[in-house]
């Protein structure tokens, strides 16, 4: 083999070395921004969903201090109530009392 010849098969394998590491570095770059680009989309998703529970959780909030003020309603209701129904029979023994013919 002539020495011409070897140098041009040397010239021509590092010009292919050289082109498979170029197109080597850029799919990687590629890649790289597809996953940039994936990333992001996966953190919008997150932040929607951490805004969803947190509209919830406040949700829940409302509804558990609304409930505790219904509780607190329906009791005093009901002590009203039964200071009523002691009156009531309070009055009711009065009448008792006064008639003759009870």
């Amino acid at each position: 083999m002539s020495t011409a010849l070897i140098i041009i098969l040397v010239v021509v394998a590092l010009i292919v070395i050289v082109a498979l590491v170029l197109a080597a570095q850029k799919s990687r770059k590629r890649k790289e921004e597809s996953n940039r680009v994936e990333a992001g989309e996966h953190r919008e998703e997150a932040r929607l969903s951490h805004a969803k529970a947190d509209a919830a959780s406040a949700e829940a909030e409302e509804r558990a201090a609304r409930a505790k003020r219904e509780q607190a309603s329906a009791e005093a209701q009901s002590v009203e109530a039964e200071r009523e129904r002691r009156a009531a029979q309070e009055r009711t023994e009065h009448a008792d009392r006064l008639d003759p013919d009870a």
